[in-house]
């Protein structure tokens, strides 16, 4: 088991991405297996935009996969183009969940200002409630994600500090060993 950790950990020490990723891809998982929620909030509500900010919150959160494994080549330097898309895609997303949450509240305070009862339309709509709260957590993760992507120098040169060797028995006294000439 300990062997496990110390190869993983020395996986994370040649590639600190790693992280970024793992995150990433938790992203898209919460919002791809919530997608029945929003497609039925959308058919609910039904106001302009809201089908093509879903849709392009799940083209670009497929699309960003794809720019994060180009950002990073293996034994490559940074692809900064790629990068730069990786950004600007985040961003999109984060625009387009900010968008659908601010129909979902429209909607919400229409319902309240046409006098009815809040509580039985959720209950009786508990898919908009459920992508609601699955729209803020999303917001919350593409942050998350976004600050790991910036912050991966500072947390890769801390991450190269865990001293990961194995100290091998038997190998003090190896700077004794003389080499003979042979003639």
């Amino acid at each position: 088991m300990k062997e496990f950790f110390r190869k993983r950990m020395v996986a994370l020490k040649r590639k600190p991405q790693t992280i970024a990723f793992l995150v990433l891809v938790i992203t898209f998982l919460i919002y791809s297996l919530n997608l029945r929620n929003v497609s039925d909030t959308t058919a609910q509500i039904n106001t302009t935009g809201m089908g093509l900010t879903g849709f392009a919150t799940m083209l670009f959160s497929m699309l960003s996969l794809l720019t994060f494994l180009n950002s990073f080549p293996h034994r490559k330097r940074v692809n900064v183009p790629m990068l730069v898309l990786f950004f600007i895609m985040q961003g999109i997303i984060i625009f387009c969940d900010y968008y659908y949450l601010s129909k979902i509240e429209w909607r919400i305070a229409a319902e309240i200002s046409a006098g009815n009862d809040l509580v039985a339309w959720l209950v009786k709509n508990a898919y908009v409630y459920k992508a609601y709260n699955m729209l803020n957590t999303h917001v919350i993760c593409v942050i998350v994600t976004i600050a790991l992507v910036v912050l991966l120098p500072v947390y890769s040169k801390l991450l190269k500090k865990i001293n990961t060797s194995i100290d091998v028995e038997g190998n003090e006294g190896m700077g004794e060993i003389e080499i003979a000439d042979e003639k």
